[in-house]
């Protein structure tokens, strides 16, 4: 055990001749490795600060405006201090310490250097200005005005020379706006139209006008100011109120599962996979750490926002009575794995470097041919995770406060990440795809209910055949930040790093590297019925959960492009044929959309069931003309583009509407609008996982590296919810789910609707398949 190699770095004995030290010289040569390994990633973090805090600054501008402005003095024969010394020197005798050519030239770099913070100072609120204007998004791809080419070269060089590190652009970013009330209420009547009748739309009207003139302007006026003093405000208060409050399961209600390739199998070795994943994530979070992942850039200049990115590891999530908090700390060398009951902590650092695939993946092995039993409690624990978060508030107060629990439960919440060695086996069967892809998401979304530490940021799955997953907690960040390490954890793991012929990684175990450490438990039988409590309120949740996935083959990107129409609107509008088919109305409908181009912007909403849809759908549903079905589609395919826009710009509904809730219960001020508005549920929740790196897959030459995507659960208990992923020009992966304990919904009906909407829909443009 590498615990029991530096706990014997030293040892003494007391003998009548005196004290005899006896030292460890490797156990002594592995805790300085380590302190100069933490050394070395405080350096970093320091150089990369003072980096970012420059930023466009550069040190080549430095030295360049240093030199001009030095060379410009000495040319004109003037002071380049400005008489900075003169002034100092009536309270200070500097000139017993520097002659006066000596004070010239310091005073001259001093204010040399204040004159290159100023040109620093003002790109960056020069480049802020310029990113606040957002006019480029309503042009079409390809066909940029005069004034977008002018605004993108602008852009181009206030972002300086510097290449740009992953927070480079943080204080350049624009904050996110407040909305007018008067234009969110009429936004907000527009979106309901669709969905209410007559004599329910003008009493809806009557509330929104009340608030509007009898609510809305202090309410506002609260905001505004929150506004002024907070880098973003609603993130903040999305966060706390929306995730941490809930005193709801988060397993299946907020967690989120991802998948591996649909059709590649790179081993069938449960530990080489393992292997190979860990050290590839653990290669993200070394360059997370040194902030050498590329900002992700629109139209390769436009950036975005990167905040989100910093408590992707180290971080769990520790629950609370009234409100759970999340935990980081700056630095983890080690990751904590389950396995069949049991609890391991494993380093990933030794002789001062990473742990090698080939390593890590013996130290899999170790923990598969352990064949000792779970301690009492210990094989069910997690549990605790995936049920109400109040009993674990009071079982983690009471029970795992002190002693060994304290120490395994540190082990477990302050490690990098989680890992499952699960012991069953899933993947994409071609023989039974619906059965197989139903399994498999339903184990990654919830497992067993005490398998996966729910709280962590995210946890590895890794099953016996070599498939693996991600589960991710939702509240420290939303799926595209995961998605992007996903994405780089797929292109290492057999394009990169790959396997021997027999299925091992490549490289050789290591003889004397020291084993993982079982953790202990001392679990009393008052926190193990806690356990069995929260286990049978997990478990009634997950039976509950139904899951259809859909690998749509027929058609995809590239088709739908062929028809000039985007193909999220395309899908989305489908979604809306598919929902009318099934229930025969229309609802509330959620997607989710990044706002991202704002400092510390997270997610708005798009509310996809418009006027314009219900209208192309109702042609549909009524077999009108061909042509007027298709003009109905293309007027409804770009409202919903404008629709898309306005949320990622920072002019939704929700978010406004949600934090001036917020500021009436500060206030105590009861609100008929923002209450009714504030409890409709979302029958229909959607969201794209968008391939952020599709520069890593050649899907062209190798179209078998298509990803499955990813899901999540429903969100209203008689509705669904639908994650989607365009892969390539010729696949899209739906994930549906929903609740069977809902006599209105099932999963596997709602996506033949889809499927079929799609289909009819791209005949109406009369293109081949």
């Amino acid at each position: 055990m590498a615990e029991a190699h530096q706990a014997v770095a030293f040892q003494f004995t007391v003998s009548p001749d005196g004290i005899d030290l006896q030292l460890s010289h490797e156990a002594l040569r592995q805790v300085y490795l380590s302190g100069l390994h933490s050394w070395k990633k405080r350096f970093i973090r320091f150089r990369n600060g003072i980096m970012n805090g420059v930023y466009p600054g550069s040190a080549p501008g430095f030295v360049v405006v240093l030199a001009g402005y030095m060379g410009r003095a000495k040319y004109v024969q003037a002071d380049p201090s400005l008489g900075l010394f003169c002034k100092l020197g009536q309270y200070i005798p500097v000139s017993n310490y520097m002659s006066l050519e000596t004070q010239r030239r310091v005073g001259g770099i001093l204010v040399g250097t204040g004159l290159w913070v100023a040109i620093i100072y003002t790109m960056r609120n020069v480049l802020k200005f310029l990113l606040s204007w957002h006019g480029w998004m309503s042009e079409r791809h390809g066909a940029a005005t005069w004034k977008s080419r002018v605004w993108l070269a602008l852009v181009r060089i206030f972002s300086g020379i510097q290449t740009p590190t992953l927070c480079s652009f943080q204080t350049s970013l624009p904050n996110l706006p407040v909305p007018s009330v008067k234009d969110t209420m009429t936004r907000y009547l527009e979106s309901v139209r669709p969905l209410l009748e007559e004599k329910e739309y003008k009493r809806m009207e009557v509330l929104t006008l009340d608030f509007q003139k009898n609510y809305a302007p202090k309410l506002q006026w609260y905001l505004r100011l929150k506004s002024l003093w907070a880098t973003n405000y609603v993130s903040d208060w999305w966060e706390e109120y929306i995730y941490l409050r809930s005193r709801n399961p988060i397993m299946v209600n907020s967690n989120y599962y991802v998948m591996d390739f649909l059709y590649v199998f790179p081993t069938q070795r449960q530990a080489a996979r393992a292997g190979n994943a860990i050290h590839s994530i653990m290669l993200y979070r070394k360059k997370l750490d040194r902030a050498e992942i590329k900002p992700f850039l629109l139209q390769n200049t436009i950036p975005m926002c990167s905040s989100q990115y910093e408590r992707m590891f180290n971080t769990s999530r520790v629950p609370g009575i009234d409100s759970d908090t999340l935990q980081h700390v700056s630095n983890s060398r080690h990751i904590a794995v389950y396995h069949r009951g049991r609890y391991f902590k494993v380093g990933m650092f030794y002789d001062g470097r990473l742990l090698l695939p080939r390593e890590i993946e013996q130290q899999m092995e170790r923990i598969l041919a352990d064949t000792s039993e779970p301690q009492p409690g210990e094989e069910k624990l997690a549990a605790l995770t995936a049920g109400d978060r109040v009993p674990w508030a009071c079982a983690r107060d009471a029970y795992l406060r002190l002693g060994k629990n304290r120490q395994s439960l540190d082990a477990v919440e302050k490690a990098a990440f989680f890992v499952t060695l699960d012991d069953t086996e899933q993947r994409h069967d071609p023989n039974n795809p619906v059965e197989s892809l139903r399994r498999y998401a339903k184990s990654l979304l919830h497992g067993n209910c005490y398998d996966r530490w729910f709280d962590k940021s995210f946890n590895l799955i890794v099953y016996k055949n070599g498939t693996m997953g991600l589960n991710a907690e939702h509240s420290w960040a939303d799926a595209p930040i995961i998605g992007h390490l996903w994405e780089h954890v797929l292109f290492m793991d057999p394009v990169k790093l790959g396997y021997t012929s027999d299925g091992h990684c490549k490289g050789q175990p290591h003889r004397s590297l020291p084993g993982p450490q079982r953790l202990q438990w001392s679990i009393p039988s008052e926190c193990q019925s806690m356990i069995d409590n929260s286990l049978a309120v997990a478990q009634a949740l997950a039976d509950d959960v139904d899951i259809h996935i859909i690998p749509f083959e027929d058609f995809g990107k590239g088709l739908i492009k062929k028809c000039k129409t985007s193909p999220d609107a395309f899908i989305q509008i489908a979604l809306q044929l598919a929902y009318f088919r099934d229930k025969g109305k229309f609802c509330l409908t959620y997607e989710a959309s990044m706002t991202r181009l704002f400092r510390e912007g997270r997610t708005e909403t798009v509310r996809s069931c418009t006027m314009e849809t219900c209208a192309f759908v109702r042609a549909i549903v009524n077999a009108e003309p061909k042509e007027k079905k298709l003009s109905l589609l293309q007027t409804a395919a770009k409202k919903h583009q404008q629709m898309y826009r306005m949320a990622m710009t920072g002019k939704g509904i929700d978010r406004h509407l949600f934090c001036l809730y917020l500021v009436s219960k500060y206030l105590q001020l009861d609100s008929p609008f923002l209450k009714e508005v504030l409890s409709e549920p979302w029958r229909l929740s959607t969201s794209q996982t968008p391939l952020q790196q599709p520069e890593l897959f050649d899907l062209v030459r190798h179209p078998e590296l298509v990803s499955s995507g990813g899901g999540f659960g429903p969100v209203a208990d008689d509705g669904y919810g639908v994650a989607y992923i365009i892969v390539g020009e010729n696949l899209i992966n739906f994930h549906i789910s929903c609740k069977r304990s809902s006599p209105e919904t099932d999963s596997h009906r709602f996506g033949n609707h889809i499927r079929q909407a799609m289909l009819d829909m791209l005949d109406l443009f009369q293109l081949p398949l």
